[in-house]
């Protein structure tokens, strides 16, 4: 952004340089050609009208010795020709050599008629200057004078011009580029700190921290005023999310009691229902621990939602912790739980992040898996980064299912036997992408499901 509104302000100033500069040196290269284009003219005149007597009386020793006292001090070639074009009189002996522009205005001096001004002469233009009047005597052309001027002086003058032109635009240039800095800086101030400070107000919104300002008393007012009013957005959404993750927190906490206690007063009517009420007493605890199950993946989801610092995490330990955790669940339903892969590695995580990820992934796993079935976690080394996968032997799902798989509280249409509150899943991808990371889900060819978590590693680059 600032180089671009730097390159705007040096385009703009480069243009009004050269709009200013090229003009005035056009303007006085016009001139010098000019002044010198009637300074030879009156001299051309002048040796026409000296020449009128030479002419006549085809004596021409006076007139030579004055063309050459000229050519001397002027370095100006001088020639007086005659009707039939040749030379009666020349200021150097060696012969006259006349490009085309030359013969024809010897020609219209010859026909009674003065010579035009030259076209703008440029600095690489090496043609010599040329002018012919016409020699009259008693009204008739008897021949013509003629001047060569050279043009070193004249082009050498105007590439000064130019050069000093071309100077005082790169000076423009410079003195553009030395205030706009400043000036290009202050604007884009606000702009600045808004770019930089969106990644790190995001993470203190997620976060739940306080959100640094980043408004400042620099900068055009409007771009205050938009840098105020992003202040007053990010800590609008800050207590807006505080909020909401302080109130299912604190309402599944506070429900437990109640629905622990009602639960308790369910089991102790067992007995002592009447038979046409019992399925009635079976379907009521059914869907106590059905709520109970919603509440602890709540609180769950609550707890992920805490974002902390990330982190390098050893990945084995992490492992072997939760294997060990679950492996009395696991045999118990005749499960078998296996690490396999690379061994060693790191990623980067939220502290125990992990250890979250992989519960709600080796839950959700143990539920669909049936008894001899296995639970494989493997960990394989990516490109800038790590695969943590969790694969299970279970019945998988459709494949368009997948997509949905992680939103909360879904569930698939066969699944409404299996315990669970559907928030496995979505505690496992906003885990993973808390850590920096991306959740998928795969249909392994043979049957199951492969949820694969793509962590970075614990050095990013």
């Amino acid at each position: 952004m600032r180089a671009r509104l730097l390159v705007i302000v040096l385009v703009l100033v480069g243009l009004l340089a050269v709009g200013l500069g090229v003009p005035l040196a056009m303007a006085d290269a016009r001139g010098a050609q000019q002044e010198l284009f009637t300074d030879r003219l009156t001299d051309t005149i002048f040796f026409a009208s000296i020449a009128q007597r030479p002419i006549t009386e085809a004596n021409a020793t006076g007139l030579a010795a004055e063309l050459a006292r000229y050519d001397e001090v002027y370095g100006v070639t001088v020639a007086v020709l005659d009707r039939e074009q040749r030379i009666v009189a020349a200021s150097r002996a060696e012969p006259i050599v006349l490009d085309e522009v030359g013969r024809e205005r010897v020609r219209v001096a010859l026909a009674n008629r003065r010579s035009e001004p030259y076209p703008f002469i440029l600095p690489w233009d090496d043609q010599p200057l040329v002018l012919a009047e016409p020699v009259l005597v008693d009204g008739e052309v008897r021949g013509a004078a003629l001047t060569i001027s050279p043009t070193e002086a004249l082009r050498a003058q105007e590439l000064r011009v130019w050069s000093m032109v071309a100077g005082a635009i790169l000076l423009a240039l410079v003195l553009g580029v030395l205030v706009a800095l400043p000036v290009v800086r202050w604007i884009l101030l606000p702009v600045r700190r808004l770019d930089e400070g969106t990644g790190r107000i995001a993470g203190a919104v997620l976060a739940g921290k306080e959100v640094e300002p980043i408004a400042t008393c620099s900068g055009p007012p409007e771009l205050r005023r938009l840098s105020a009013s992003f202040d007053r957005m990010a800590g609008i959404v800050t207590q807006a999310l505080a909020a909401q993750r302080a109130f299912v927190a604190d309402a599944s906490h506070q429900l437990r009691n109640p629905l622990t206690a009602l639960r308790l007063r369910l089991s102790n009517l067992d007995g002592h229902v009447d038979a046409a009420a019992a399925e009635h007493h079976a379907a009521a605890l059914e869907e106590a621990e059905r709520l109970s199950a919603v509440l602890d993946g709540l609180l769950a989801l609550a707890r992920a939602e805490r974002v902390s610092e990330t982190g390098p995490v050893e990945l084995d330990p992490s492992i072997e912790d939760r294997i060990e955790a679950w492996r009395p669940l696991a045999e118990h339903i005749g499960l078998k739980l296996t690490h396999c892969g690379m061994r060693g590695l790191r990623a980067r995580a939220t502290h125990g992040g992990i250890e979250t990820l992989l519960d709600a992934l080796l839950d959700n796993a143990m539920k669909f898996t049936p008894s001899g079935g296995v639970v494989m976690i493997g960990v394989r080394k990516v490109p800038g980064g790590v695969d943590l996968v969790v694969r299970d032997t279970g019945p998988g799902m459709a494949p368009e299912e997948l997509e949905r798989a992680t939103d909360r509280f879904w569930r698939g249409p066969g699944q409404s036997n299996v315990e669970g509150s559907g928030l496995g899943l979505a505690i496992a991808a906003r885990t993973v992408e808390l850590s920096g990371g991306t959740l998928r889900l795969e249909l392994p060819r043979a049957s199951g499901l492969r949820v694969v978590a793509r962590l970075l590693d614990p050095a990013p680059p």
